[in-house]
């Protein structure tokens, strides 16, 4: 208390001590895969679509990533944390190239063009091979394009050696392509128009699980996302593009899996939405949950089949793992309805169609084993048609009631910090009491728990009952809180009864 010593008036702003508790965002998602450019094992915030391209490029060929980032976005996603990995922290582009065929002999390539710059940068430049400004059996003309611009033009360059020869005249002038000889007898190239391409990354073969995984140590993979305690959303499509090439196999996949959900629970305020592999039935999938995943957790879900999306890179549709599509109708959940509100009954924004259209009957296989389909209906499209977690323990049986209990945590952690090293009295008990009480009752008034009036939905016990002397003697507080979820009506049954007509 300040001391006065000369008379007058007096202000002082008093504290109330207690500080009301903040809900915190729950549709927060982190992607870890490839890209065409941007920093690498930094985990970086995009808010939107532009956002990503402008850090990490468009589609690249061999990866998922940018598929899922953009279909998150698309079915309602707002924030989102994107980590790059790749061989030896990087996505290693080759450059795009092509090769000449010999005017004399189709079947032998006279050079070989590549792209200076590497990336898909170079699938749009061309180069054309016409007559020259001056004749000559062994001169030929070089227009180089890009896109249908002509950027370059060598109007006479020659097979033999000197001032005119082909790769010395592009080496030393070219700002977009180098021109090799293909070896043995050098010719004529055919004249026509040749595009280069393949300059879209395919994943690094030697990427490993470790890449995926990192190190919270050096912020590496998604290990380096322990320190962003906002996220609650935990995705690695490009797992997925590995298993496929083959640089990754089934052990390798089941050990990243692992280690996203060890991570989850290790952080406990986030899920891992985790992609089953590609091209499994009904039972096939059965079997990979069952038998060989075997995956038990709280804090991770599953769903399957595959979708397929139009893939602008190819002009065509393709199929593609659904997590990221998921993590965008959880937010999209979260932002409508509620994080208690179960994200499913949702449509899937741009699946086209599903690599395996499943019956009731297989779905009655899988749902209880915690595989969220996702079905297509005749009139109202595909929808995620499963909310279930990969838990055994009925009490975490479902995704929303773990996402309600994550925020309700994480909200009452982030807003009570104030209460460290205060009198641990009747006065602090009170006051962290009423805070706790005013929060849930907001969460309960928003829907989110289970009861017709506050103490059916909720209780807070701060006294000294559960703070005995013992416990305050070695610095502990105590506050036990209960509340009732409120869980998804997964089963709608209708009980229909036959009556006799003029009955009384």
């Amino acid at each position: 208390m300040p001391t006065y010593l000369a008379p007058g008036v007096y202000m002082e702003e008093v504290s109330s001590g207690s500080k009301p508790i903040s809900g915190v965002g729950t549709a927060v998602a982190a992607f870890v895969g490839l890209a065409e450019k941007g920093p690498v094992n930094s985990p970086t915030l995009v808010t939107n679509w532009t956002q990503f391209v402008e850090n990490f490029g468009e589609f690249v060929e061999g990866s998922y990533m940018a598929h899922s980032v953009y279909g998150y976005f698309l079915n309602g996603g707002g924030v989102a944390y994107v980590v790059r990995v790749g061989a030896n922290g990087a996505a290693d582009k080759p450059a795009a190239r092509a090769e000449l065929p010999s005017g004399a002999d189709k079947a032998v390539s006279a050079y070989k063009i590549s792209a200076l710059e590497p990336g898909a940068t170079g699938d749009d430049i061309s180069v054309e091979i016409a007559d020259p400004a001056e004749a000559g059996d062994d001169n030929f003309k070089l227009i180089v394009r890009k896109g249908q611009k002509v950027e370059e033009t060598f109007d006479t360059v020659s097979t033999k050696k000197g001032p005119i020869n082909v790769v010395t005249q592009v080496k030393q002038k070219s700002k977009l392509i180098k021109v090799e000889e293909s070896g043995g007898t050098v010719a004529v190239p055919e004249k026509g128009r040749f595009p280069l391409g393949g300059g879209n990354a395919p994943v690094p073969v030697n990427l490993s699980p470790d890449a995926y995984v990192g190190s919270s140590a050096d912020r590496t993979g998604f290990g380096g996302l322990e320190a962003i305690d906002e996220i609650t959303m935990l995705s690695v499509p490009d797992l997925m593009a590995a298993y496929q090439q083959g640089v990754i196999d089934m052990e390798g996949l089941k050990a990243v899996q692992l280690a996203m959900i060890a991570h989850c629970e290790l952080m406990n305020n986030r899920l891992a939405i985790l992609d089953p592999p590609p091209g499994l039935n009904a039972q096939q999938i059965k079997e990979w949950r069952m038998d060989l995943a075997g995956y038990d957790s709280k804090q991770a879900a599953l769903y399957w089949p595959w979708i397929k999306v139009m893939d602008p890179l190819k002009g065509e549709a393709v199929f593609m793992p659904p997590s990221g599509h998921m993590a965008g109708i959880w937010a999209r959940t979260d932002n409508t309805r509620g994080v208690h509100k179960a994200p499913a009954n949702e449509i899937v924004r741009g699946a086209i169609t599903l690599e395996l259209q499943i019956t009731r009957g297989e779905q009655e296989q899988l749902n209880p084993n915690g595989v969220n389909c996702i079905r297509s209906f005749p009139g109202k499209g595909i929808r995620v048609w499963g909310a279930r977690t990969l838990s055994s323990d009925p009490e975490w049986r479902y995704v929303n009631v773990r996402r309600l209990f994550n925020f309700v945590e994480q909200s009452i952690l982030n807003s009570t910090d104030w209460v460290v090293f205060e009198p641990n009295d009747f006065r602090l008990w009170i006051s962290v009491q009423r805070n706790v009480i005013a929060f849930l009752r907001n969460v309960w008034r928003s829907g989110a728990l289970f009861g017709e009036i506050e103490n059916a939905a909720f209780w807070v016990k701060c006294d000294a009952e559960n703070n005995p002397p013992e416990s305050r003697d070695v610095g502990e507080l105590h506050i036990d809180i209960g509340i009732a979820p409120v869980k998804p009506a997964e089963f709608v049954v209708f009980r229909i009864q036959q009556i006799a007509s003029g009955g009384e």
